[in-house]
């Protein structure tokens, strides 16, 4: 089943350009069962939204891609955020050749 997850992060936007220029620099844009990595600054801090072929994928991304990245460039201290899981029921990359 392909997954979607948002995070509310209550941090500032520029916690996460550092953590997002980071992981470019460790993967470029090739994590195993991304689909879409979308994020957005709100009130509270910011939005990111993600879509993963599986959850077996986003758990074993976060855990061996993110996790270690966020640690190393965040001190080890995560900021504060509100995970929300859904269904994704259709998402269409045309360039990219996605389609679900």
């Amino acid at each position: 089943m392909t997954l979607g997850v948002v995070f509310d992060v209550a941090a500032p936007v520029e916690t996460y350009d550092a953590v997002h220029a980071a992981l470019l620099r460790r993967t470029g844009t090739d994590v195993d069962g991304l689909l879409l990595h979308l994020a957005r600054q709100t009130a509270e801090g910011v939005q990111v939204t993600e879509v993963w072929e599986s959850r077996e994928q986003f758990e074993r991304g976060t855990r061996e891609v993110v996790g270690p990245v966020v640690a190393e460039v965040l001190g080890g201290q995560a900021p504060a955020s509100v995970v929300t899981e859904f269904e994704v029921r259709g998402l269409v990359l045309p360039r990219a050749g996605v389609a679900v």
